[in-house]
């Protein structure tokens, strides 16, 4: 008998009809032919033979941060209006669901960092994927309080919580020397997910209402995300035959304060060791001040802009400014990342969000606050263009999970205290002047510190003992 042909991750396999010849068929000489998936190592087996495979799993990575709008402020801030009527809330309730949901949802995000360093980032993504989708259902069909502070307690715990921890981890293992580059790429994508989503869920809430709205988010998101992920979703390079950044392990020499080129998650310090570190909590400071004071100035940006003289309509040019920078400086920032020390372009980010939220608090015209959107985009999308490589790069990627999970959680809950810090200064003062002068010279502080950043010796994190078990298989053999 002839061997089954194969083509692409396919296996052609050839089979007579019941009752006829081999070689004949009830509709005339050529016999019948049955396809057969081979699965979905061959198919990456297939691609990883013409290309690095990292290069596939960037747009992954994007798709995967696309698909958490659902659960970004962005996403749900077009629900929430159509939500607070058909429940009967009002706003302060809708918001304290809101806030206490997103307090709750920051709280696990490091057990996922747990379960993607023990299994791999590919069952973490289809079992995020599977979750947030499922959150999303359960949005479409709460009936009161209680069941809308699970949703939003599910929504931001799995969406922009683990989904888009899972997508942010990604590429870490498969890029060492243009990783800044790879991480300000994936940035753009929710760039564009900033511009388009709000509009593509304001269509679906006018067709479907905002119940059926999420129920099309959910569906679609699971129908084509997870077949993908379990398609094409990878560990690491060394699961296809490859090394990171698809070199060899000593094809170039190794740039001060970065992995050794091929670690694939050999060495790492484990997240007690980490949080002994200086550059841990200024690098992790700096990330929940951001995530705080931006949190605060455009959830307030409304009354903040009316106070001043200017409307509405001038605040959505100004975020509108914010975002082209944002879009801009996240590549430009990766970039920067993968050709200069990141200390002094840390240093640069912080100051550039203080120096932003100055001149809002000068801005009495639409051009100054142009500039204010401007100056915060470009801060944010430098400081985090550097931040997001460094991670890997200065603690290694064996534990790596764990520690972004734990920054994860501190970036969400700081997030969270921005609109109430904001809120309570301009109830007690009148306005929110005292708000920006604080949130503008704190970053200040932190730059200066940022300039004593330097990575953590390497000798404790390589003194650990082997890796065991299943994540050890995947770091060190291919998959059969």
């Amino acid at each position: 008998m002839e061997p089954p042909r194969t083509t692409a991750g396919l296996t052609l396999e050839t089979a007579p009809s019941p009752g006829l010849p081999r070689r004949h068929h009830a509709w005339g000489c050529w016999p019948r032919r049955r396809w057969r998936q081979a699965g979905p190592t061959a198919v990456a087996d297939a691609v990883s033979k013409r290309i690095y495979y990292g290069w596939l799993m960037l747009p992954l990575a994007v798709a995967a941060l696309v698909a958490s709008s659902p659960g970004q402020t962005f996403g749900v801030s077009i629900f929430n209006e159509p939500m607070r009527l058909s429940l009967g809330l009002s706003h302060g309730q809708l918001a304290a669901m809101y806030t206490l949901g997103t307090l709750l949802g920051a709280l696990p995000i490091t057990l996922f960092g747990w379960y993607m360093d023990r299994h791999g980032i590919r069952r973490a993504m289809l079992l995020a994927v599977t979750l947030f989708a499922g959150a999303c259902l359960l949005t479409s069909v709460v009936r009161g309080w209680p069941g809308l502070l699970l949703a939003f307690w599910l929504l931001r715990m799995l969406g922009p919580g683990a989904l888009s921890f899972v997508s942010g981890n990604t590429l870490a293992y498969w890029f060492d020397r243009r990783l800044g580059l790879v991480e300000g790429i994936r940035q753009l994508g929710m760039a564009v997910a900033m511009a388009i989503i709000p509009a593509l869920n304001l269509w679906l809430v006018a067709s479907f209402g905002w119940r059926g709205a999420y129920a099309v988010l959910g569906t679609v998101i699971w129908c084509t995300l997870f077949p993908v992920a379990w398609l094409l979703y990878r560990n690491r390079p060394s699961e296809l035959g490859q090394h990171i950044d698809g070199q060899t392990p000593l094809a170039a020499a190794e740039p001060q304060g970065t992995t050794i080129h091929g670690d694939e998650g050999t060495w790492g310090f484990t997240l007690s060791q980490t949080l002994h570190t200086y550059a841990f909590w200024i690098v992790g400071g700096g990330n929940a001040i951001f995530s705080l004071i931006q949190t605060a100035v455009f959830f307030c940006i409304v009354p903040i802009f009316a106070e001043r003289g200017l409307t509405d309509g001038d605040a959505a040019v100004m975020l509108t400014a914010f975002a082209i920078s944002l879009a801009i400086m996240q590549l430009t920032g990766g970039i920067l990342a993968d050709h200069f020390p990141a200390p002094p372009l840390l240093g640069l980010g912080l100051a550039g969000l203080g120096a932003g939220v100055g001149l809002l608090y000068t801005s009495h015209s639409l051009p100054v606050a142009v500039c204010a959107g401007a100056v915060l985009g470009a801060s944010q999308g430098i400081f985090f263009g550097t931040s997001q490589p460094l991670w890997p790069r200065y603690f290694g990627r064996r534990h790596l999970g764990k520690i972004r999970g734990f920054l994860l959680t501190l970036a969400i809950g700081s997030s969270s205290l921005g609109p109430l810090l904001a809120g309570l200064t301009r109830d007690a003062l009148g306005s929110f002047n005292f708000a920006l002068i604080v949130f503008s010279v704190a970053p200040l502080a932190m730059a200066v510190m940022a300039l004593a950043v330097a990575p953590p010796p390497r000798a404790a994190a390589e003194s650990l003992p082997p890796l065991e078990g299943p994540h050890a298989t995947a770091v060190a053999a291919p998959a059969q």
